[in-house]
């Protein structure tokens, strides 16, 4: 059975691999505010470009998070369904134009302005959802960790997050070999059963893996004392780098992008929207 490690480091040499840990969670974190702070679907439109071409010269693979994409895609089916169900006029209330389309039954009339207010929020998750793949495929835990304590995040809480990303694929392996264990001892739990039996045959792996978390877990914490860890209020970190030329650069250019994402929501449009019925 071959596993698929998500959200784990893929060591690449790459331009945005060899980027410092911090320059990767300040650029992050701008793309990501910035996308945040607007609904103009021009401007998200541009930052899923964007993040796409980062993705694209990273090497990212997506094929690697497809189970990942296709919960993705289903909660944005599910959000634009109940978006309509509950708020089917906000369209028309937000542009303060009405241009209908199709009429279900009374109360429930699609227009042209709530069919584009919901395609602003499909691609507004469409321009994170790069960023925060990119995010966990090109940065190391403990690189991360460094990266979150050069921004004063307590060294103690660096060093949970970084255990918590090296941890999802020691999940993720130990839940393989459970379910190739219990398969071997016939219990099946692929395709060929059914579905009612494939949920009661994976219920079965939870409890072991739970245990064998619980014994990972013990393991760290007596490690860890061991080596004294916690004893003083600062230490150093072997994964951090320095800022480098192209860190500068990227940061300058996400800094850029962020600005002028603001000046095009405070200064040009005034609005979290662009209203093209206007």
């Amino acid at each position: 059975m071959k596993q698929t490690k998500l959200f784990s480091y893929e060591d690449k040499d790459t331009i945005i691999h060899r980027l410092s840990g911090l320059t990767k969670l300040i650029c992050f974190l701008l793309l990501t505010f910035a996308a945040m702070f607007t609904y103009d679907i021009r401007v998200l439109a541009l930052l899923t470009l964007f993040s796409l071409f980062i993705a694209r010269i990273s090497q990212l693979s997506f094929r690697r998070y497809r189970i990942v994409i296709i919960y993705l895609v289903v909660f944005m089916l599910f959000n634009f369904i109940l978006n309509f169900i509950f708020a089917p006029n906000y369209g028309v209330e937000l542009f303060g134009t009405r241009h209908e389309l199709f009429t279900f039954t009374t109360g429930y009339v699609l227009t042209v302005e709530q069919l584009f207010y919901q395609l602003c929020k499909i691609v507004k998750y469409i321009s994170i959802m790069p960023l925060g793949l990119l995010f966990f495929a090109t940065i190391e835990p403990s690189e991360f960790a460094s990266s979150l304590n050069g921004i004063k995040v307590p060294y103690k809480a660096c060093t949970v997050f970084s255990l918590a990303l090296r941890y999802f694929p020691d999940i993720q392996r130990d839940y393989t070999n459970i379910s190739l264990a219990q398969q071997a001892r016939g219990v099946d739990t692929s395709k060929k059963a059914s579905l009612k039996n494939r949920i009661r045959n994976n219920a079965k792996i939870l409890l072991p893996l739970i245990f064998s978390t619980l014994d990972r877990v013990e393991l760290i914490t007596n490690a860890m004392e061991l080596r004294g860890y916690g004893k003083y209020k600062q230490r150093t970190w072997y994964s951090r780098r320095p800022l480098m030329r192209n860190d500068y650069l990227a940061i300058a250019l996400c800094v850029l992008i962020f600005i002028a994402v603001l000046v095009m929501r405070f200064a040009v449009t005034k609005s979290m929207f662009y209203n093209p019925f206007i």
